[in-house]
This record gives C-alpha cells, sequence and structure tokens, in this order.
C-alpha cells in the first residue's frame, strides 16, 4: 500500500466559515444513514455519500464523530444508505433533527424494512443498500467509513433529492432533460427573402 504523508501546520489561510461557503457551491446528492437494530436505532442526513469502487462494490461516506448515529456505527459495524427522492425532504429534515426529533422518533410516518443486517431500509427510496463497515477513518471532526454493500433495493423512480446552496433541489431526469433539450436547441432559423 502506498501512503503519502504530508507534514500538516495548524496555520491555516482558510477560515472554516470560508470553507463552508465555498463548500457550498457543491451539490450532494441527500441521503440517509440508518443504524441499529429493533428499537435501537437512529440515523442522520447526509451529503457525503460516493461510490469508492465498483469491483468490488463499495461506497464512502463521512460522518460527524459527535453525531448520536456515530457510537452505533461504530458498534454494530453495520448501516444503510438511504438515496432519498425528490418527494422526501421532510424525511431528510426529520434526521437532520429538525425540530428536535431524534432516535428512533425520525423513522416515524415512513415504510421500512430489513435485509441482511437488520439496519433499517427506507422502502420507497431511490436506493437503500445495506452496508457492513469495512474500514474506518478517523481525521478531525469526523470519520470516513469505507462500506461493502451487502444487499439493496433500487426504485424504478428518477427524481433525486439533492442540497445545494443551503436548500433542498428536486432532480428529475425526465423533466431536466426536456429543459435542457428546450434550452440547448439553436433557434429555428428564418427563412431568407
Amino acid at each position: 500500500m502506498n501512503l503519502a504523508v504530508n507534514n500538516l501546520s495548524d496555520d491555516r489561510d482558510v477560515s472554516p466559515d470560508d470553507f463552508r461557503k465555498a463548500m457550498r457551491h457543491l451539490s450532494g446528492g441527500v441521503s440517509i444513514i440508518t443504524v441499529g437494530q429493533g428499537r435501537d436505532i437512529t440515523g442522520m442526513t447526509v451529503t457525503s455519500v460516493s461510490s469508492l469502487s465498483v469491483d468490488p462494490p463499495s461506497l464512502i461516506v463521512s460522518v460527524n464523530r459527535s453525531a448520536s448515529s456515530w457510537p452505533l456505527l461504530k458498534q454494530r459495524g453495520t448501516f444503510g444508505i438511504n438515496i432519498l427522492n425528490a418527494d422526501q425532504s421532510d424525511i431528510a429534515d426529520r434526521f437532520a433533527g429538525k425540530n428536535g426529533v431524534a432516535g428512533a422518533d425520525r423513522f416515524k410516518g415512513a415504510t421500512w424494512v430489513t435485509r441482511v443486517s437488520g439496519t433499517p431500509l427506507l422502502a420507497d427510496a431511490l436506493a437503500a443498500i445495506d452496508c457492513e463497515v469495512e474500514h474506518i477513518v478517523e481525521r478531525h471532526s469526523h470519520a470516513i467509513i469505507i462500506g461493502r454493500p451487502l444487499d439493496m433495493l433500487v426504485s424504478p423512480r428518477t427524481a433525486a433529492l439533492a442540497y445545494w446552496q443551503g436548500q433542498y433541489v428536486a432532480l428529475d431526469r425526465t423533466e431536466d432533460a426536456i429543459r435542457l433539450a428546450e434550452v440547448s436547441l439553436p433557434a429555428p432559423r428564418s427563412a431568407k427573402p
């Protein structure tokens, strides 16, 4: 394994606020990370899920180590990735802790199923992936979780929920393709006299 190590200085030129403002320009798909089993369940809203490898299938997610889900994720070693569809912003808000909703109460008002690990998966998510932790890298305030998919559910729906500039944005493959075609087609030429 090759490992590049840099000597990092505590003197930083970029402030956390400036960095946060820059990162708001990066849109991200909204997912719910679920952890636990039975009545001992919780979860969180994230935009940090990404594919790591297709062969073998693996993914990464960045998790704040001060999140209430972190100890349970670390203890259990399994988690669910639930990629939200465009009309699930209410679920995203609930798992983000809006209105003080926490723990198992975040799961109310939605249909959940379990697969191999027993971790709850959102039945009508665009995709729900049952994962086991393959590796954890703890760095600063967060941990990078490398997960190995155990099982998954995939919906035929195509409208996704994204987060950009501090708000939810619906991305619909069909509608957005039509809009793109409308603005990218050249205007018809007028007939010459």
